[in-house]
């Protein structure tokens, strides 16, 4: 059985939901990535901005990422799977809520991951592949 944890991106690092979008923009390009999840004072998931989250709903909005905060592009309930949770159960999580990155968090409900498409296609068959596009990009 093959688990989140070992499927997963470590390392993965949160943006406090009181950050500005230009500060969540300038840590996407530190670390290389195109999503954030975002933490609440407690440091418990409430959302995931998107690089495309920040250019379409702040910049093409007409609004200064300066000024607006990470919470107020997060919307909807987070998603998120344990770090021992098989493979299947995040191919169904994906699929299900059309989603192509999704948080891992420990027992302590701590961020300890991501897992994006390109780290599924490392471990899935040809047909799993094509299973979750065809949830996903439906």
């Amino acid at each position: 059985m093959t688990t989140a944890a070992e499927i997963m991106n470590p390392g993965a690092q949160w943006i406090p939901e009181t950050e500005t979008l230009d500060r969540a923009a300038q840590l996407m390009r530190e670390l290389g990535v195109g999503a954030l999840p975002v933490s609440d004072p407690e440091e418990r998931l409430c959302g995931i901005i998107t690089d495309r989250d920040i250019v379409v709903k702040c910049v093409a909005a007409g609004h200064d990422p300066a000024q607006v905060r990470a919470s107020e592009l997060c919307q909807g309930t987070p998603r998120w799977i344990s770090d021992d949770a098989d493979v299947s159960e995040v191919l169904s999580t994906m699929g299900t809520h059309q989603i192509r990155r999704l948080p891992v968090i420990d027992e302590d409900k701590r961020l300890v991951g991501m897992i994006s498409e390109s780290d599924l296609a490392q471990v899935l068959t040809d047909d799993q592949i094509a299973d979750f596009v065809s949830q996903v990009y439906a």
